[in-house]
């Protein structure tokens, strides 16, 4: 009775997949008309050990996630902190604070692209009015990828938002109770209580951010297309120019098989992690 979903499920992705990792070790180059001959590891070697663009863009995928995962979860805690205290209207508060989760990224960036223009973006102006020279943000060196976090930051911190809120209005409240009645406040009551019984929950919305933010390539494409140069350039868009710029598939193949291993090794490292401090 399975066996036409099982069908389709490898025509559609296990079978491509495994199509992507066999071509991954060949030398498969549409630029090119040399004949495709099996190359082994060598897309991968020169990947991890010849390629500083490569090695650039992974520093800085790493970098950019890190701090996205960070800033959305801090922004994100007090939100949700202050959603928690507002008894009334507290459906009317959350609609328009979901907004930037709920449209598309290429929407979410084609405003950013008007937000961020030098000429006539509007943060440019009201910098103006108080004084300040607003940068070129797209297209200098030192704020095109911080035009790109601000963007992803605006649109998905609203989601851990959610995510957390959900976490604390589960806390036990009798728990909560007994804490205060032997003295516990503040930090120690964050550590203690609060942050083991939220994590398990909020765990699972940061993993998902982590692994958006390690792919981002729309706001990329959009807002600077990497640029200037290759500043804002992340690992997705720059397998996106070596597959369909460069117009080679093997190399992009490895790139990709290279950021899916990275993205497991981190995703079950973080899970060990948060179910070990949820159980302490």
């Amino acid at each position: 009775m399975v066996g036409p979903a099982v069908a389709l499920l490898f025509l559609m992705t296990i079978g491509p997949l495994l199509f992507s990792l066999a071509v991954s070790f060949t030398n498969l180059q549409f630029s090119t008309p040399q004949p495709m001959r099996w190359v082994g590891l060598d897309n991968y070697l020169t990947l991890l050990f010849n390629d500083s663009r490569f090695l650039t863009a992974l520093g800085r995928t790493l970098g950019f996630v890190l701090a996205g995962v960070a800033a959305q979860t801090l922004f994100g805690y007090f939100i949700a902190w202050l959603l928690l205290h507002v008894n009334r209207f507290r459906a009317f508060v959350l609609g328009p604070i979901l907004i930037p989760s709920v449209i598309s990224s290429v929407v979410a960036g084609w405003q950013g692209r008007m937000i961020f223009n030098a000429s006539y973006g509007p943060l440019n102006d009201v910098l103006a009015h108080l004084g300040i020279k607003g940068p070129a943000w797209l297209a200098l060196p030192q704020t095109a990828l911080l035009s790109v976090f601000i963007t992803d930051t605006w649109q998905w911190t609203p989601f851990l938002a959610l995510v957390i809120l959900a976490a604390l209005q589960g806390q036990p409240q009798e728990l909560l109770e007994a804490a205060r009645l032997d003295g516990a406040h503040g930090w120690s009551m964050f550590q203690r209580i609060t942050l083991p019984l939220v994590l398990p929950v909020a765990g699972v919305g940061i993993l998902l951010r982590g692994v958006d933010l390690f792919k981002t390539f729309d706001l990329v494409y959009i807002l600077t297309q990497g640029g200037p140069g290759n500043s804002s350039e992340t690992l997705t868009f720059l397998t996106y120019l070596q597959g369909f710029k460069f117009f080679n598939p093997s190399y992009a193949s490895a790139m990709s098989f290279i950021q899916l291993l990275l993205v497991t090794i981190m995703a079950k490292s973080y899970l060990g992690l948060v179910n070990r401090r949820g159980a302490h």
